[in-house]
């Protein structure tokens, strides 16, 4: 059984927060999941039960629109928590989480975490942080979608999947998403997507090797961004 306390989501989430003991029992009541990619977490509309945390890999978080077509709303990375907001509403999941590449994940009961709410002030208040970032996250994506551009989305889209990925040895984005999923990020059709990657290699502020993207110029891209 891995130990919580050394483990980098502690370090990077609300679970910092937690003493060297409910660390202790959490690796005692935890489970770990192997995901492979395309996997499903959960689907929007299932009952949440506890918290996914994101050991190894990335998942995308996926809103299902009226017509049946998928908007990839954000990209989870290690050390991010996952049904948080769900257990504090007592709602039922509002998206579908999906692994995009194979993931290593932890989940921890409704039970345990609702103890450690009313039990540890500390932890209340950094899982009411992290509620409230993801909501104004979900407000300045909601602002982008409606005033920028396809090709400032685009940016943005590229940018954050840099930041949620890194690059390999040669410069290449880590996560090599299909340009259906890129499209879906970025709300628009695969054939708009396709043909501004190409304007933006042309550009000289990408590369495109296949479905790999390496990002030659990021202050170009985040200019575009904004």
């Amino acid at each position: 059984m891995g130990k919580c306390e050394q483990c980098i989501v502690r370090e990077l989430s609300s679970l910092k927060a937690l003493s060297k003991n409910e660390l202790v029992h959490l690796a005692d009541c935890k489970d770990t999941h192997l995901i492979k990619k395309g996997e499903v977490i959960f689907n929007e509309g299932d009952v949440i039960n506890g918290v996914y945390c994101i050991k190894e890999g990335i998942c995308k978080l996926v809103k299902m629109n009226s017509n049946g077509k998928d908007t990839i709303l954000k990209l989870i990375t290690k050390g991010e928590l996952l049904g948080q907001t769900s257990i504090l509403t007592q709602e039922k999941a509002t998206l579908s989480a999906i692994a995009v590449e194979d993931m290593h994940v932890c989940f921890i009961p409704k039970t345990e975490i609702l103890s450690f709410i009313d039990n540890n002030r500390n932890f209340s208040l950094e899982v009411t942080k992290d509620v409230c970032q993801n909501l104004n996250y979900a407000t300045d994506f909601a602002i982008n979608h409606t005033h920028k551009t396809v090709k400032e989305r685009l940016a943005l889209a590229l940018l954050s999947i840099l930041d949620s990925a890194g690059t390999d040895h040669e410069g290449y984005l880590n996560l090599q998403l299909s340009r259906e999923e890129i499209a879906s990020m970025v709300g628009t059709a695969t054939e708009s997507c396709i043909r501004l990657l190409s304007e933006l290699k042309k550009a000289g502020i990408i590369d495109l090797k296949g479905k790999r993207i390496k990002i030659n110029n990021i202050q170009n891209l985040k200019n575009l961004a904004q």
